[in-house]
């Protein structure tokens, strides 16, 4: 099918501009019951919030995409140098929301909906979250987007379009069961299909060489299998400055819809099979990618990602420059975030190469100096690697690409350490050993210009650990940008009230200048303000305790202290530590050791991945030790612990407002930043936590006397690894000792013999990654400073806003300057606000 685009040799079509749409309160209502009656043809007989929502969403996209065309316009105008965000994930919660926010039209359509005898609370609670990431690395890239938006840089996003997301949890006899997360069953109002711009994409095949008529040596890859990459976009508005910026994902569609031939000769199934095959490669995020099926899908997706996108941009390179690249670098910078996307490397060079005759030297001069990695982990399994086999199965031609790019890249680290053997076997983009594996992060490094870790500690470590060798023959290609979150979301969205109090006593500017929030630090003295701030910490422990009734079945006590731990569940970020110290303050409770007593809710929430049994055996100590504790009557109001199910972007925004100390408790090293600590420092919870990640910063930013610090550092984690005896600790130590006896005799699992022999055979394991329990004393003493604090209300109000006030390093609108004074070099763009 031919793509159509508009460049400026081709002539354009009249059209009439149409009067901008208005943002009141009268135009609201009419354009929702426009869309809601002749649209959506409903009536005041229909009961299902879903068309309401529907309807809403569509006027107010309408004026999204206003703003979209003004922006795509001026971009293109002003041939700017743009950036481009490639990942796997981009966890965006609720768009209607943040749509609203954006553009300043929250009370208009508030008091639009109350006169409708709607309620606009449950509109927006009516959206499911958008089911295209499992963690933190695709909300950052959410943020990014956001950020992006509001300071008017030229970036666009690519990712792929999951029609199934992250799993939903239940919680079945404390056990994780995993269901089906169908976020697109009603459909996205937000998204615009584009088949105009859709993007063919090989799999298999073989390939072919040939000379051509000059005598060069061209490559071609024939007899594949092909799928369609179809394009939905979504709007990303800026905070109230009329850009709109594009996320655009990718769904997998068969070139063929059936094979009538099969069709016709009664083989239905058979006839829709190249269909059926093609979809799934974008059907469910992150396929468990423990058997070869699920590796070889999980490859097609960062394939099709990649291929898709790339094409997509130089098609409309091609369309406005035609094949001249001499200043293609100039005008592009791609962004891999993370590991997944590394394959956007090879893939260039193959387009530059085989599809558009590009001499090897110059194609990789481009590819070189436009991309730019983004790395997200310390812990060397998460790095991907794929078999050379499965490689060459699917992607015959990037194979022979890497292999060329490997040994080019092995000859400059050869030439500047002759003979050195194992350097070149350890920086090789090919492991050797029984099977080849084509390490991705490697090819990353080698083909970027960029290399970032994310928080300053991990930076660190990146260059004095796993890839102290390539720091060692690039270290200018290096440098740190520590994450963010958007306060849009994370402060003004979700935590209204005190966003209010915030913009009535220094001004709103601090919504998009964070910095600003530090003259706060002004007011801990103002008792009137600070009975305030303390009054809307209260009232948002209430609406977390109001969100969870109905499914907990008791109240919670708004008074307690609510200690929070909301993340990934993974054993490196030591919930089963929380857990411990969870037993030992029952213990206590049993034993009458309550003395100076401070009552506790304890607010544990995530997901485990499917095949990761630890982390799952976690859940069900967890939701066991609840089970025990909130049923005795002994305990009563003095110890609550809660797993909250099915944690999401939409649940955190509930959680993070009424959070009164943040957990981020992982063991020195393992975190990469975090960005959980951020959401919560920047709603007034303090934190306790490790010299890990981010709250490194943090504890800078907040100051040592409102940071709960415990635990070893990183060094002193690695050098305790060759010495570590856990059964040593729990001897030396009488309230370990009592909390693993609980542990193992059953009292939590009295009807399930042995069901968490595992859990504490890696508590006394020497050869514990984790080191679980060495901190377990550390952590202990720190719970007991955070008792002592939040006895004092007045101090603890105190520190709750010097938190808030030091959390303005923490906005990604402060990262994405950074990546952009120092990466992309993107000038922003000033978008006219004029009629459409």
């Amino acid at each position: 099918m031919a793509h159509i685009r508009f460049y400026k040799s081709h002539p354009k079509p009249h059209i009439t501009k149409l009067a901008e749409l208005g943002m009141d309160k009268e135009q609201l209502e009419a354009d929702f019951k426009r869309y809601y009656g002749h649209r959506l043809g409903r009536d005041e007989n229909c009961r299902t919030l879903n068309y309401a929502y529907q309807a809403l969403s569509m006027a107010i996209s309408d004026r999204l995409t206003e703003r979209w065309k003004r922006t795509y316009n001026a971009y293109k105008n002003q041939d700017c140098r743009k950036a481009y965000y490639l990942s796997m994930e981009f966890l965006m919660g609720r768009t209607l929301s943040n749509a609203m926010l954006s553009l300043g039209i929250h009370d208009a359509v508030d008091e639009a909906m109350y006169d409708l005898g709607l309620e606009l609370e449950e509109l927006v609670d009516n959206e499911p979250d958008a089911g295209l990431g499992n963690g933190g690395l695709g909300r950052l890239a959410a943020c990014f987007l956001d950020s992006c938006a509001t300071l008017g840089l030229p970036v666009n996003g690519y990712g792929l379009r999951y029609e199934y997301g992250m799993f939903s949890q239940d919680i079945v006899n404390g056990e994780q069961i995993e269901k089906p997360d169908h976020w697109l069953r009603n459909g996205n109002v937000w998204e615009i299909e584009r088949l105009e711009y859709r993007q063919r994409i090989k799999f298999g095949g073989r390939t072919e060489t040939r000379t051509d008529g000059n005598g060069v040596l061209r490559v071609s890859w024939v007899d594949t299998r092909d799928v369609y990459a179809v394009p939905f976009d979504t709007p990303i508005p800026g905070y109230q400055n009329g850009t709109v910026n594009t996320l655009r994902l990718w769904k997998a569609t068969a070139t063929d819809e059936f094979d009538l031939q099969e069709f016709n000769a009664g083989d239905y199934a058979e006839s829709v099979a190249e269909k059926n095959t093609a979809e799934n490669i974008t059907m469910v995020l992150y396929p468990n990618d423990a058997n070869e099926n699920g590796k070889a899908l999980r490859l097609r997706q960062q394939y099709l990602l990649a291929s898709a996108s790339l094409q997509d941009i130089i098609e409309t390179w091609v369309g406005r420059h035609g094949h001249d690249f001499a200043s293609f670098a100039d005008k592009h910078c791609f962004q891999l975030n993370d590991t997944h996307p590394s394959i956007a490397v090879a893939e260039l060079m193959r387009l530059l190469v085989d599809i558009y005759g590009l001499p090897w030297d110059k194609a990789w001069g481009i590819t070189s100096s436009t991309m730019a990695y983004t790395n997200h982990t310390l812990l060397p399994e998460a790095l991907e690697r794929w078999s050379v086999n499965l490689f060459r199965q699917l992607l015959p031609r990037l194979l022979e690409i890497i292999f060329e790019i490997n040994a080019r890249f092995l000859a400059e680290v050869s030439a500047r350490w002759p003979n050195d053997t194992p350097r070149l076997r350890r920086m090789s983009l090919i492991e050797e050993g029984r099977e080849q594996y084509v390490r991705m992060a490697y090819l990353a490094i080698a083909g970027s210009y960029s290399v970032n870790g994310v928080a300053q500690l991990h930076s660190e470590l990146l260059q004095k650990g796993l890839f102290r060798d390539f720091y060692e023959l690039w270290p200018h290609k290096f440098n740190n940008k520590t994450n963010g979150v958007t306060p849009r979301r994370w402060l003004a969205a979700c935590n209204p009230n005190l966003a209010a109090l915030i913009t009535e006593t220094i001004g709103d500017g601090w919504l998009t200048d964070l910095s600003q929030l530090q003259h706060l630090k002004r007011y801990v003295d103002d008792k009137a303000f600070c009975g305030r701030w303390r009054e809307i910490k209260q009232q948002a422990k209430q609406n977390l305790i109001d969100f969870k009734k109905q499914e907990l079945g008791f109240d919670l006590n708004v008074n307690a202290l609510f200690d929070v731990q909301v993340k990934r569940i993974h054993e490196y970020k030591r919930q089963l530590l929380n857990v411990l110290h969870v037993i030992h303050l029952y213990d206590r409770i049993k034993r009458g050791d309550t003395a100076n007593w401070t009552d506790r809710c304890v607010l544990i929430g995530g997901k485990a991945a499917p095949g990761y049994f630890m982390a799952k055996r976690i859940i069900k100590l967890i939701n066991n030790v609840s089970n025990v504790i909130n049923h005795d009557p002994q305990v009563g109001a003095k110890l609550k612990l809660i797993f909250l199910p099915n944690y999401r972007v939409s649940a955190m925004e509930k959680i993070c407002p009424g959070a009164d100390l943040s957990e981020q408790i992982s063991t020195a090293g393992k975190e990469a930043s975090g960005t959980g600590n951020m959401k919560f420092m920047m709603n007034g919870a303090l934190t306790i936590g490790t010299l890990d990640g981010a709250n490194i910063e943090i504890r800078e930013e907040a100051g040592d006397g409102n940071f709960f610090l415990f635990g070893l550092n990183a060094q002193e984690v690695e050098d305790l690894h060759h010495h570590y005896d856990p059964k040593a600790i729990i001897q030396q130590d009488a309230d370990l000792q009592r909390v693993m006896r609980l542990l193992e005799c059953g009292h939590f699992n009295p009807f399930e013999f042995g069901i968490f022999d595992t859990l504490i055979a890696s508590i006394k394991s020497p050869h514990d990654p984790w080191m679980t329990i060495a901190d377990f004393r550390s952590f202990i003493n720190a719970q007991k400073r955070v008792e002592t604090a939040y006895r004092d209300q007045d101090r603890w109000t105190r520190m709750s806003i010097l938190n808030c006030a030091a959390s303005g390093k923490f906005s990604t609108d402060r990262t994405i300057r950074e990546y952009n004074n120092e990466i992309w070099k993107l000038t922003p763009v000033i978008v006219d606000n004029g009629n459409v």
